[in-house]
């Protein structure tokens, strides 16, 4: 129990927290001052069993959807490597980080590191855990230098960082720069004694060979030091250049050096830029004007408060609070913000415009709950998102995968779609229509170049942009035949749900033929069905099964993406009632979930199945979602740095177990129904903004524990809930949703299955 006593509180408040206190009674979540941000934990995600397979995450310091991240960093990050995990026990630097997730690569980064004695371009200084703390707004850690403490805080905005270092007594103390670091890219580095600063850019992207060449990308930094400096030089590799001023190389910085006393604190302040230094100066002096550490650190938890208040909730334990409102935290990160007062550097031209512009957009992951969940609490963003992705329609010729900042070929599918669908059929506007339908028409008509001669296997080098991959096969043949191009059974399953998304805005803008044609090639899915193994397979382009494919081992066969059959059994959530159907209705159906389930197929560390716990809503026995959803919270989620079972995606884990513990959950994004769950808290209520009608949409679970996990009964502002679904517009327009849960199955209520969705 976190308790916070404030300097205005009256004798009496002061008394009575005292005697919660001593008697360690249950309070309120909000009580005596205790607000979402401290029930935040950065950590968690921070480390895992393995090297890769891990959340990914990092104890990042930035606003929500900070252009820049900054992070203490315990190794060299790259793609597959984040520059913070918990297992280390050395730090190498203090990092503004772009990285958006372990599997993508950095760009444009600088950092920092200070330590004193013998000047060390490479130096790690030993830390404890115990020595750091970690919010959204603020870290700070107590390192070892050469025995003497040597303390390091950050603080950020959302293009500009701040860090205070408090130095051990020292003749020579330092910090050093490290403007590049790349063996494919040159730095550089400028030293002004004089103004105090630094300034320079880093051109790269370590994802640079899976994306268009970018002669004018660079991420610019101007940093500005409190303190004078008595000397300073520049390195590169192993060499240090004293005096030096100004450096060009693939691994290279500079330093200062200046003598300090017993717990001196010397201040840095930060401003980055995709465009300029001159626009990293100003971003710098817009939102970092002063030396006031303190007033950055205060207003970045106010910022972070009205974000993370955005949802209130109710109950639940310690850890499954901490487990919510960091969820939260890691789903407010991305997109990132692109856009610097007006302008932006597009990635996708290689140019600079005017507008808003959002990045790094993991959509194969993100379309499924992070996205749907954007939607509800941070509505304003949208419109600003969506336009971000035609932007980049308009200057690169397609909406993208997945940017990492231009064009990657990351994943399959075109998910803008998904995006873009899911907003307008809830009610989002604000956004250019016609040029929208155009992108997504292109995305479902159009092959990528040289599509019938390219495997479009994962992570090839850039040949030209992948979009649908296969799709010259997929429009003739009704599915993308494995002989011809790689992870074909994935692809023909999320373009057939892919052209359902284009079909909704195909209905918006008065295309019905078009319509018509995308949701029948909506159910291609059918074509790859195998009715004697009761699973999708690999086809060849002449028709027959590819068996050579299916004999390969189970985990991972060719034909899928990141998984096995089991993984893509259940994905076509746009025709849940025909995939029932196919599978010889629900009984068989439920069958095979149950098998899917106990047989240890499910992987909720891969995102293809993350709405696989709610179909059971859709075949009448929900009662064994509420169980799965139950048990896949419990097992996948925890306050502990190993704490997520799977890499976070860019909010996409997270997201799930918001939407999972508020109750529902968006099975099909593109259609506003959300189907039900079993919601973990007490209660819940969201604050509805602006395109809402302003109120709350709250659901109330009476009886909740963690043996009380069964519905078992329902009611919609105060009529019962017959069916396990409710409609975006009951959240919209301001509702209350009640459960009554017990510890055992109400196998009456809401049975009517898939059934229900068709009246």
């Amino acid at each position: 129990m976190s308790i916070v006593i404030k300097s205005k509180s009256t004798p009496f408040i002061t008394m009575l927290i005292a005697v919660c206190f001593i008697f360690n009674l249950k309070t309120t979540p909000d009580a005596f001052g205790q607000q979402p941000i401290d029930e935040v934990n950065p950590m968690i995600g921070t480390t895992g069993p393995s090297v890769y397979d891990y959340g990914g995450m990092i104890p990042g310091v930035t606003t929500p959807f900070g252009m820049t991240h900054w992070t203490a960093m315990t190794r060299e990050h790259k793609i597959s490597v984040c520059p913070y995990n918990y297992k280390d026990t050395t730090i190498q630097g203090f990092l503004g980080t772009h990285q958006p997730a372990i599997w993508m690569g950095d760009y444009g980064h600088v950092s920092l590191m200070p330590h004193s004695g013998e000047l060390n371009t490479a130096r790690k200084l030993p830390f404890r855990h115990e020595d750091e703390i970690s919010a959204p707004n603020y870290y700070s850690v107590k390192m070892d230098d050469a025995g003497r403490p040597l303390k390091a805080e950050l603080t950020a905005t959302t293009r500009a960082g701040f860090l205070k270092f408090t130095f051990p007594a020292s003749q020579t103390s330092h910090i050093v720069v490290t403007a590049s670091r790349s063996e494919k890219f040159k730095g550089f580095i400028q030293i002004n004694q004089n103004a105090r600063e630094i300034t320079g850019y880093n051109p790269d992207r370590m994802s640079a060979e899976l994306g268009p060449p970018l002669p004018n990308f660079k991420g610019y930094f101007v940093i500005q030091f409190s303190k004078p400096f008595t000397s300073s030089g520049t390195w590169e590799d192993d060499k240090i250049h004293p005096g030096s001023n100004e450096q060009i190389g693939h691994r290279t910085g500079g330093y200062i050096t200046f003598p300090t006393t017993q717990g001196e604190v010397v201040e840095v302040r930060i401003g980055t830029s995709f465009i300029s230094l001159d626009q990293a100066r100003d971003n710098l002096k817009r939102e970092i004007p002063d030396w006031n550490f303190d007033r950055v650190k205060a207003e970045g938890r106010r910022i972070w408060n009205a974000a993370l208040g955005k949802i209130k909730i109710q109950g639940g334990s310690q850890d499954e609070r901490v487990n919510f409102y960091t969820a939260m935290y890691h789903s407010l990160l991305f997109p990132r913000i692109f856009s610097e007062y007006g302008r932006y550097y597009s990635a996708f031209d290689d140019r600079v415009h005017n507008g808003v512009s959002y990045n790094d957009y993991s959509l194969w992951d993100t379309f499924r709950a992070e996205h749907p969940l954007l939607l509800l609490i941070e509505p304003e963003r949208v419109p600003d998102m969506i336009t971000s992705l035609l932007q980049m329609y308009d200057e690169g010729g397609w909406m993208p995968k997945w940017p990492n900042p231009t064009y990657s070929n990351i994943m399959i599918g075109t998910h803008a779609d998904s995006v873009i669908a899911d907003a307008y059929v809830k009610g989002f506007r604000g956004f250019n229509l016609d040029k929208a339908y155009a992108a997504m028409y292109k995305n479902a008509m159009t092959p990528p170049d040289g599509d019938a001669a390219n495997k479009w296997l994962d992570r090839a080098p850039w040949t030209a942009y992948e979009g649908r991959g296969g799709l010259t096969w997929y429009k003739t043949l009704g599915y993308v035949p494995q002989d011809k191009t790689d992870e074909s059974v994935s692809r023909t399953l999320e373009f057939a749900y892919n052209d359902f998304c284009v079909a909704q805005i195909a209905k918006a803008v008065g295309k019905n033929d078009d319509y018509a044609m995308l949701m029948k090639r909506s159910r291609n899915y059918k074509n790859l069905y195998d009715p004697a193994t009761g699973f999708m397979r690999p086809k060849k382009s002449d028709g027959t099964w590819d068996e050579a494919s299916w004999a390969s081992r189970e985990d991972r066969k060719p034909g899928f993406t990141e998984g096995s059959p089991w993984t893509y059994l259940f994905c076509e959530m746009q025709d849940i009632p025909g995939m029932i159907a196919l599978m010889g209705g629900e009984q068989k159906f439920n069958a095979k979930l149950d098998e899917n389930f106990s047989g240890g197929h499910y992987r909720h560390d891969n995102e293809p199945g993350h709405h696989y716990p709610y179909l059971y809503n859709y075949s009448g026995q929900p009662w064994k979602t509420q169980e799965q959803v139950r048990a896949a919270m419990i097992a996948n989620y925890h306050n502990s740095p190993d704490g997520l079972s799977g890499n976070d995606d860019c909010g996409q884990m997270s997201a799930w177990y918001i939407f999972s513990a508020l109750g529902f959950y968006p099975v099909t994004p593109g259609s506003p129904i959300y189907a039900i769950g079993s919601p973990l808290f007490e209660k819940a209520t969201i604050t509805l903004d602006k395109p809402y009608k302003k109120g709350t949409f709250t659901v109330i679970a009476r009886n909740q524990s963690a043996k009380n996990k069964y519905i078992q009964s329902a009611t919609l502002n105060g009529k019962p809930l017959k069916t396990p679904f409710i409609n975006h517009a009951d959240i919209a327009n301001g509702s209350t949703l009640v459960f009554v849960m017990g510890a055992q199955p109400n196998k009456s209520w809401a049975s009517t299955g898939a059934r229900a969705l068709t009246k």
